[in-house]
């Protein structure tokens, strides 16, 4: 009654003996307060002078005036006593408040509810909200304690979530959790389960509902629809009335207050029923209703779900888990695995199942079990159907690049190709073109793609992303980085949509960063990425390379504190990653120590750099991360440790016509290694390579206008207004750190003071847009830079 202002208005009413409660009808269904309502009208009308009376008049016995007729459970009077009291609804004397649920409705009940409506609306009790259950845990709680006025919020929710609101439900459950509290009425422990207690009392008054009612609500405890298509097979009802009797039924328990008013079933009723029903019975039902949803071809997670750990086996249970499984991956949902792995259990042979827990292993972010299932089918792939080879060649090579071997990622592609398996020859190009097989990619994008006008793929998302990124990693070596970056960026669009992702050999959303951050469009890098985060895109294994990615790019802007941020969520102490997320992360953090003149991280930085690099090959895509690596080694005097990976990356870039995209920012790391190392004719060679580079876009203008004047340096050569430029230069594509170190290493090499001031401010002006480190003047210089011994 505390929730229900219409309850309350009644009880003033009758306490002020007004006309208003002259007829009235109570509705509501068990639990939600009926008696308590009609116990505190009556006691109102007494204390207003009005007789209360709760026998119905014979026939012919009239109603006094100023008697007041309180009837509870009206549903349960036989026809002649409802219709006796609808005969005395209609006449002018005394008070009458009926109370009833909302079914069963005997003869009668139209003709009385007609008759009290006449004179006022009915009053509904329905299920108590957040403030009521909130009220009555105070009024309880009070009650009990003296001292507490405001029950804690957990307390509220809880109990609201397990009773639905039904008031008999809160008050039991509320009751059950301030008795467990013991003598500390003002903490209420709120166990995981409710008490047995508890649940043990309301299993009897479940089965004191009948068997119909307990097998709806036991259905409904374990996740079967509200239709009458799963419950009327589920629950053994004949076809001819069977829906008929499942409204009835349905009717019976919201009757009750057992469900809720839209037939959704109220957690602690569930508890009680699934308490108070044999286990075998459980298991029983469960099977059923996993069967008549694989018939129906109906949503198999919660059925499947219930039977798993019940030792359930067979054909029909193995096939069950596999729909189950099946419909899991098409949501990237990770408990497909644990589906896949039941089925096995229940007798479905482990080969045919191979591929496909491959797969769910990818998106669950196991890659080890993912090679491992995949490896079984690629053993012997005649073993199984065509279809099933291709996936499981699909996930080998999508979890090979992310180990970073594209190499033989490359090579499964093209074993796919050879074995005419169809969309891996367009996943093979990124492979391809990441190890230096330009023609060969060429060859795959000139294939076939229509057959009479008709698209060789069915025309879906995923097909549509798969080409967009192949041609845009094509398009950033042998065409317009504009339009490789249009591509990449559409593609990672087309995947938000696509549960598939994670078996591509990188994302769209990566690779498109990785060409904005080659252009200079550090925005639009961020904003692709910081997308791709929010969606999920790539699953578990994917998140940790974008958040990498965004760490890099804030280390381009200067926010040095924002990439060690996400160097740190990504690889906290003791976390192994994958070699190609490791080499990323290797190098972030070799540039943070760097950047910030912190020679003591460096050395650290640098070990665990040395093991990346021997467990990570060469390859397009890591080009720009190696480039910081060579100039680190050559800093700490190690330069044989990137060496043979330089020489590679330069063949590597050779064989894909020395795209400047990709060739200018390696040419760059290797002049600013060249500064180091006092080395003008290498620093020559690699300035001449970026003003060949200049037109690609205006990041490698940028660095192909600041080179000669590091070149100059070397010579104490300034020209202040020019390096000045060239410094801002760099700054507007991302290179804020390397445009300040520019303008402060031209200041203390020039002679003209004014100049030297002037420069200073440009890198103090620089290196403070995004620089951690204090002291502009410092930075500008460059006396505590571990680069700066030049």
């Amino acid at each position: 009654m505390a929730g229900s202002p219409a309850a309350r208005r009644l009880v003033r009413e009758a306490a002020a003996g007004t006309t208003g409660v002259r007829r009235v009808d109570i509705i509501g269904p068990g639990g939600h307060g009926k008696t308590v309502l009609l116990e505190a009208i009556s006691g109102a009308l007494r204390e207003a002078g009005i007789p209360v009376r709760h026998d119905v008049p014979a026939a012919g016995e009239p109603l006094a005036p100023d008697v007041a007729l309180l009837v509870d459970d009206a549903h349960l009077l036989p026809p002649a006593e409802l219709q006796r009291l609808a005969q005395l609804a209609a006449g002018p004397d005394g008070y009458l408040v009926v109370a009833h649920r909302p079914w069963p409705r005997p003869t009668g009940t139209a003709a009385l509810g007609a008759a009290l409506a006449s004179a006022r609306p009915p009053v509904v009790l329905d299920a108590l909200d957040r403030t009521g259950v909130a009220a009555r845990a105070g009024l309880l709680l009070g009650a009990r304690s003296g001292s507490l006025e405001h029950p804690p919020a957990e307390l509220v929710d809880r109990v609201l979530a397990q009773t639905g609101g039904v008031p008999a439900l809160v008050d039991r459950l509320l009751t059950a959790f301030i008795e467990q509290a013991g003598p500390d009425r003002s903490r209420v422990a709120l166990p995981a389960r409710p008490p047995a207690g508890l649940l043990a009392q309301l299993g009897y008054v479940v089965q004191a509902l009948g068997p119909g009612v307990r097998g709806l609500l036991l259905a409904r405890a374990l996740g079967a629809p509200l239709e009458a298509e799963v419950l009327v097979p589920l629950l053994a009802m004949s076809d001819g009335d069977g829906a008929a009797r499942l409204d009835e039924l349905v009717e019976a328990a919201r009757a009750a207050g057992l469900l809720t008013s839209d037939g959704l079933a109220i957690p602690l009723v569930s508890a009680a029923v699934l308490a108070h029903t044999p286990q075998a019975s459980h298991v029983e039902m469960r099977r059923a209703l996993a069967e008549i949803e694989l018939n129906r071809g109906g949503n198999l997670l919660v059925a499947a779900r219930g039977l798993l750990g019940t030792g359930a086996s067979g054909a029909r249970v193995a096939a069950v888990f596999i729909a189950a499984a099946e419909e899991a991956l098409r949501t990237a949902s990770p408990v497909a695995g644990e589906f896949f792995e039941a089925a096995v259990r229940a007798g479905s042979p482990a080969l045919e199942l191979a591929a496909r827990r491959a797969e769910a292993a990818v998106l669950a972010g196991d890659l080890d079990q993912a090679l491992a299932q995949a490896d079984q089918v690629l053993s012997d792939p005649g073993q199984v159907p065509p279809d099933h080879a291709v996936r499981a060649g699909t996930v080998a090579a999508a979890v090979l690049a992310r180990r970073g071997m594209l190499a033989r990622s490359a090579e499964l592609y093209r074993w796919m190709g050879t074995a005419s398996m169809g969309s891996a020859a367009v996943l093979a190009v990124p492979a391809l073109i990441g190890t230096g097989a330009l023609d060969e990619a060429r060859e795959v994008l000139r294939g076939p793609v229509r057959v009479s006008g008709v698209p060789s793929r069915p025309p879906t998302l995923l097909a549509g992303a798969e080409e967009l990124m192949a041609r845009g990693v094509y398009d950033s070596v042998a065409g317009s980085p504009t339009a490789a970056l249009s591509e990449l960026t559409r593609a990672a669009s087309l995947l938000e949509s696509s549960n598939r992702a994670a078996l591509l050999p990188d994302t769209p959303a990566a690779l498109a960063a990785l060409v904005a951050v080659h252009c200079g469009e550090l925005d639009v890098a961020q904003s692709v990425l910081e997308r791709a985060v929010r969606v999920g895109l790539g699953g578990r294994s994917a998140a940790t390379r974008h958040r990498l990615l965004l760490g890099w790019i804030a280390l381009f802007r200067g926010a040095t504190a924002a990439a060690r941020s996400a160097l740190v969520s990504v690889s906290p102490p003791g976390t192994q990653l994958e070699p190609r997320d490791e080499f990323l992360a290797a190098a972030l953090e070799v540039a943070l120590a760097r950047r910030t003149g912190d020679l003591a991280s460096l050395m650290p930085a640098w070990g665990r750099a040395r093991e990346a690099i021997v467990r990570h090959p060469v390859d397009l895509f890591v080009l720009q991360q190696l480039g910081e690596l060579s100039i680190a080694a050559t800093r700490l005097r190690e330069p044989s440790w990137v060496r043979p990976h330089l020489d590679e990356a330069a063949e590597l870039l050779a064989s894909l016509g020395d795209p400047a995209l990709w060739a200018a920012p390696l040419h760059w790391s290797a002049l600013q290694a060249a500064i180091l190392s006092e080395s003008r004719d290498a620093a020559q060679r690699h300035a001449v390579a970026l003003e060949a580079a200049a037109g690609a876009s205006r990041y490698t203008a940028a660095m192909a206008t600041a080179a000669p004047h590091w070149v100059r340096l070397l010579d104490s050569e300034v020209d202040a207004p020019a390096v000045e430029a060239a410094a801002r230069g760099l700054h507007a594509v991302g290179l804020a750190w390397e445009g300040g170190k520019l303008a402060g290493q031209a200041a203390i090499r020039t002679r003209d003071r004014k100049a030297m001031s002037t420069l200073l401010g440009c890198a103090r002006a620089l290196q403070s847009s995004g620089s951690a480190r204090s002291g502009a003047e410092q930075d500008a210089a460059g006396p505590a830079d571990v680069d700066s011994d030049t």
